[in-house]
């Protein structure tokens, strides 16, 4: 039997991490990141990091860092006093009582997960049941001013190693740059991403990106209607994904259910952790469909943990764990995660728990406010 950790403290750290590059999406442009970072310390000095990867606005989802600090503080604290936890699945059952909220919740399990690693002196990955590799990955490219910027992007990126290469696009903004990217890198493991942008009154333009040869089409209708993706997917030859639309397990079983996708982009944090993913993976698995492990501009905290979690089995495409200088000049992990040019791969920083070091000078320099919360008894 695993001895149970007894927690005692709980830390929460508001950041701002510029990005080294601007990002656009159908949502709009950024230019920095605003996760919210929880560091967890047991009773004996142990300690373990986890990720919320939200941001300012409610865009991607409902949740914010003013929900997400407002949840932790006032309702996670206190369900977590006086908690013994001996696996980072015994968190949902501790933070049942809230309902939503994946993303601050699945930011508490990924602490005791890197805590627990830390204690067993193990890779974080074997706590999540996997074993530690270098994961072949690929990149998200955002929207451009012009084509060839678009072109000249991809390019470079390729030239680094990048494999599997994602274009975000939008109205107006689809058949053009997905064919020039195309024409210049016939090879190129190729898809996109519309982020919900379009409505079924699109279904013929969407439909003209069967000429190129994707890997999929990811997110193309509103979130919340599994039934237009299933009619879209019966009409276009590319193989349909979904994003927002599996934000929860329930959701995933919904979707496989209704043959509304044949791929599903699993997103730790937003399903509410470690172990959430494993089971919409297995899920996905079991119906015969592909999946791939998705990321949110996460840290390199965020990252460590997502790139132990991509070493499961059962992926079919490379996740979207690029590495650290595609994101931030200045990350909040040392060493930074780096990409293999002749293998396309990044690996774990060697070492128990997340492996690489957390800069926590770096943490507190690039937070505007952190609270701690004694979780001993009363």
């Amino acid at each position: 039997m695993r001895q149970a950790v007894r927690l005692a403290r709980m830390e929460i750290f508001d950041t701002r991490l510029p990005l080294a590059f601007p990002f656009e999406t159908s949502f709009g442009r950024v230019d920095h990141r605003e996760p919210l970072i929880v560091r967890l310390e047991d009773r004996d000095g142990a300690f373990g990091f986890g990720e919320a990867p939200v941001a300012l606005r409610p865009h991607f989802n409902a949740e914010t860092n003013v929900t997400a600090w407002h949840v932790l503080s006032e309702f996670a604290a206190p369900l977590l006093r006086s908690k013994e936890l001996s696996e980072p699945a015994e968190v949902a059952r501790a933070l049942a009582p809230i309902r939503g909220h994946h993303m601050a919740k699945a930011a508490v399990e990924f602490a005791l997960a890197d805590l627990i690693a830390r204690r067993r002196g193990v890779p974080i990955a074997r706590v999540f049941g996997a074993e530690p590799r270098p994961i072949e990955v690929g990149v998200s490219l955002g929207i451009e001013s012009r084509v060839e910027a678009l072109v000249e992007r991809v390019a470079a990126h390729v030239s680094r190693g990048y494999r599997r290469v994602k274009l975000k696009i939008a109205p107006g903004w689809d058949v053009a740059p997905t064919a020039a990217v195309r024409a210049a890198f016939p090879d190129l493991r190729l898809m996109v991403d519309a982020n919900g942008a379009y409505s079924p009154d699109h279904a013929k333009v969407l439909a003209e990106l069967d000429w190129f040869g994707l890997l999929l089409l990811e997110q193309h209708l509103d979130p919340e209607d599994l039934v237009f993706h299933r009619d879209l997917a019966r009409t276009v030859k590319t193989k349909i994904a979904l994003d927002e639309s599996t934000a929860t397990l329930g959701a995933v079983r919904a979707a496989l259910e209704l043959e509304a996708c044949s791929i599903v982009n699993v997103k730790p944090a937003r399903l509410g952790g470690p172990t959430a993913a494993r089971l919409a993976l297995e899920a996905t698995v079991a119906r015969g469909k592909g999946a791939f492990l998705g990321g949110m501009l996460e840290s390199g905290i965020g990252r460590a943990a997502n790139l132990a979690l991509a070493a499961l089995p059962g992926f079919t495409i490379e996740p979207d764990l690029s590495a650290s200088d595609r994101y931030y000049e200045e990350d909040l992990v040392d060493p930074p995660f780096r990409l293999d040019p002749e293998t396309g791969c990044v690996s774990p920083a060697p070492g128990p728990g997340l492996g690489a070091r957390v800069q926590e000078d770096v943490l507190a320099r690039r937070s505007v406010r952190r609270q701690s919360f004694s979780l001993g008894s009363p």
